[in-house]
């Protein structure tokens, strides 16, 4: 018995060691993984850090642009377009309204019902679709036919809870998240494609007017009323809520940022008058950070990413 002891005493005790060394062992490789990404994030926040000097440098350096964006077109790392939307709303305007969104791979369309009172959205109804990959890379005809057959259900589909007055064509804002130069507050031209799509034969189209020759086409008695970036969308809303809003900044597959400016400070466009005194100016700021920020490893190889893939897009 003595020696069976002794034998199952050191079975369990090499059983024991065995287990121990099991844990050990996990316990030093989690440790070497935490390691490791303790010192990933190390490296990623001292690449990301940006000392109060640089900041400062960064302002200064933004300041001079939109002055020179505001004074002539294409002398500015700031593209300071235009918007023509001199008045916000206010909170007190009433009726049903549409409204298109196409900033990306996917698209929304949704109907408000506006009550009247500050703050007060009586209901609304919201529907996103995808965008086929093929139309991102196909003909403008074929994309903006597509929107609007889309619309057109959505539209046909209208619940008896939205009141909409009869005879009376309906009104869409048309939220349209890329580079355009604004020829008034209904209508503007596309300078570029971003975000994946790339279809030659829009650019410098009339992008609204693209729009309507589709749903015209579709048999749907709707006007672009406004059309718009997605941060004057924001910049809206926001004022519907607060009057005292008067700037908004978007962060997404891209960044970008309007503000309300003075009329007088707009030089490139001397003469221009408003019954408010003040536009929308559309910075279009992207390209700026990219110059003023600092780029770590992980920037570089994100953007190598998106670049490849916007390539296979457009294969």
């Amino acid at each position: 018995m003595g020696k069976v002891g002794l034998v199952v005493a050191a079975v369990c005790a090499v059983g024991s060691c065995a287990v121990a060394g099991v844990l050990v062992g996990r316990r030093i490789r989690s440790r070497c993984k935490w390691g490791r990404a303790l010192d990933v994030l190390s490296e990623f926040e001292e690449g990301c850090s940006t000392s109060t000097a640089r900041l400062r440098h960064v302002v200064d350096a933004m300041a001079v642009e939109m002055h020179a964006g505001l004074t002539s077109d294409g002398g500015s790392k700031l593209k300071m377009l235009l918007t023509f939307v001199s008045r916000l709303p206010d909170g007190n305007e009433k009726g049903t309204y549409y409204a298109l969104d196409l900033g990306g791979t996917n698209f929304r369309v949704l109907r408000v019902q506006l009550g009247g009172r500050r703050s007060t959205i009586i209901r609304h109804q919201v529907e996103q679709q995808p965008i086929p990959q093929h139309l991102m890379t196909s003909t403008s005809e074929e994309l903006f036919d597509y929107i609007a057959m889309t619309l057109k259900q959505f539209v046909d589909r209208e619940e008896g809870d939205f009141d909409q007055e009869p005879d009376r064509s309906r009104e869409l804002g048309f939220t349209f998240s890329f580079p355009v130069k604004q020829t008034s507050v209904t209508s503007g031209v596309l300078i570029k494609w971003t975000k994946g799509f790339a279809i030659e034969d829009t650019v410098g189209k009339n992008v609204s007017q693209c729009l309507e020759e589709a749903m015209t086409k579709k048999g749907l008695d709707m006007r672009v009323t406004a059309l718009v970036n997605d941060t004057v969308g924001t910049l809206a809303l926001s004022h519907f809520h607060d009057e005292d809003t008067v700037a908004a900044v978007v962060l997404g597959t891209g960044t970008n940022a309007c503000y309300v400016e003075r009329t007088g400070a707009i030089i490139k466009c001397q003469g221009l008058l408003t019954d408010s005194g003040g536009m929308v100016v559309n910075m279009e700021w992207g390209s700026f950070w990219s110059s003023h920020l600092p780029r770590t490893s992980y920037d570089v190889e994100l953007d190598d990413e998106s670049t490849n893939r916007s390539d296979q897009a457009r294969l």
